[in-house]
């Protein structure tokens, strides 16, 4: 997770009776833009930078409840594997990735 969804975040009532697994940071292969006061990050295979998270274990119920959050069936967001650096690097973690163009958007950095 990443963004408003983390310890301290303004979505994160969201997964709070999730369990909390560790703080992690993906491989350099994502960029991070700044939507509407949330974030979004994308693949970026040129410039992609190592966005700074966290990992969560998230029941089917949770999953389907941040499903609706993320707008997936709306095709803001799409929940699918991400590649980590580190403890988490051999692991199957997955992420909401932003789906809508990012062009003139501004960058959000490595850490929301």
């Amino acid at each position: 997770m990443y963004g408003t969804l983390k310890r301290g975040g303004e979505n994160h009532m969201w997964i709070e009776d999730q369990q909390f697994v560790g703080e992690a940071s993906t491989a350099p292969i994502y960029r991070m833009y700044e939507l509407k006061g949330y974030p979004g990050m994308v693949r970026s295979q040129e410039g992609g930078l190592s966005i700074q998270g966290e990992v969560w274990s998230v029941d089917e119920a949770g999953l389907r409840h941040l499903d609706v959050l993320e707008d997936t069936e709306g095709g803001e967001y799409e929940r699918m594997a991400v590649q980590l650096k580190g403890e988490f690097a051999t692991q199957h973690v997955e992420s909401y990735l932003y789906l809508r163009s990012v062009e003139g958007l501004l960058g959000a950095g490595t850490c929301w």
